[in-house]
């Protein structure tokens, strides 16, 4: 579990965060929505430790982030961002190859090798993994990115915003490849997402986010209503079921 308490950010005196406490559960996938300026990328951060915590508590899997070695953290938890950039010169399975770094430190062996693979293979990268990464459009790196996190083999996978640049196909091909992880090896994925069909479609656990404060929390049937959309982004669209799955229609 990643548990928050009394987590308050801000940026330029501008609170981005406000005294929020939450408990993000383990296994499946849990989606962070909202508007724009919520604070959903800024609380993804502070889990990574990719900003010092200024006031408050964030512990994964009981390990304190404010007190937890770096190798540690790195075989707990990853993160993808919005803005990644590396060395243009690097191939594909040069970059997913990076992934194992903490548990071998450059020296790869047979099993390393298969784990590469396998998160190839899984992020469908095999026609591309000899390319170098400036001859990708970003939506091929942005998927490369997400198997070299995935080759890191962590507990916990962040993803902020994973879907940008990827159109339908990949999008649905990258959250259901996601969907199985937790399945398979029993990994925990908090992600950052706009798209509220994608987050409904595939997420067990929704928590939705406005000024920087929790507003709710649940799976899809609870979290998503005419009324919630409302009050988050102030429109109102319709919901209705396919499948057993919400879907949120937005007329003009």
């Amino acid at each position: 579990m990643i548990s928050i308490r009394n987590l308050t950010h801000l940026i330029g005196g501008k609170m981005i965060l406000d005294d929020i406490s939450l408990d993000i559960p383990r296994r499946g996938i849990t989606a962070l929505i909202g508007p724009n300026g919520a604070g959903k990328s800024t609380l993804v951060n502070l889990m990574a430790r990719q900003i010092p915590l200024q006031t408050g508590e964030v512990k994964v899997n009981e390990i304190d982030l404010s007190t937890a070695n770096a190798n540690t953290l790195a075989k707990t938890l990853t993160l993808v961002g919005q803005h990644v950039g590396v060395a243009s010169r690097l191939r594909v399975d040069e970059l997913i190859g990076f992934g194992r770094w903490p548990h071998t430190r450059g020296r790869l062996g047979r099993q390393d090798k298969e784990i590469i693979d396998d998160a190839i293979a899984a992020f469908s990268l095999c026609d591309l993994r000899h390319r170098f990464l400036d001859q990708l459009s970003g939506g091929q790196r942005q998927r490369a990115f997400v198997a070299m996190a995935c080759a890191q083999e962590t507990d916990w996978l962040l993803l902020d915003e994973p879907l940008n640049n990827l159109d339908m196909y990949h999008a649905h091909s990258l959250m259901k490849t996601l969907h199985d992880l937790p399945h398979k090896n029993g990994k925990s994925i908090v992600v950052v997402i706009h798209d509220i069909n994608q987050a409904t479609a595939w997420a067990d656990h929704i928590v939705s986010m406005k000024n920087g404060r929790i507003i709710s929390t649940g799976t899809p049937a609870e979290v998503i209503s005419p009324d919630s959309l409302q009050e988050l982004y102030g429109l109102r669209p319709k919901t209705t079921e396919i499948d057993g799955q919400i879907a949120v229609l937005v007329a003009r």
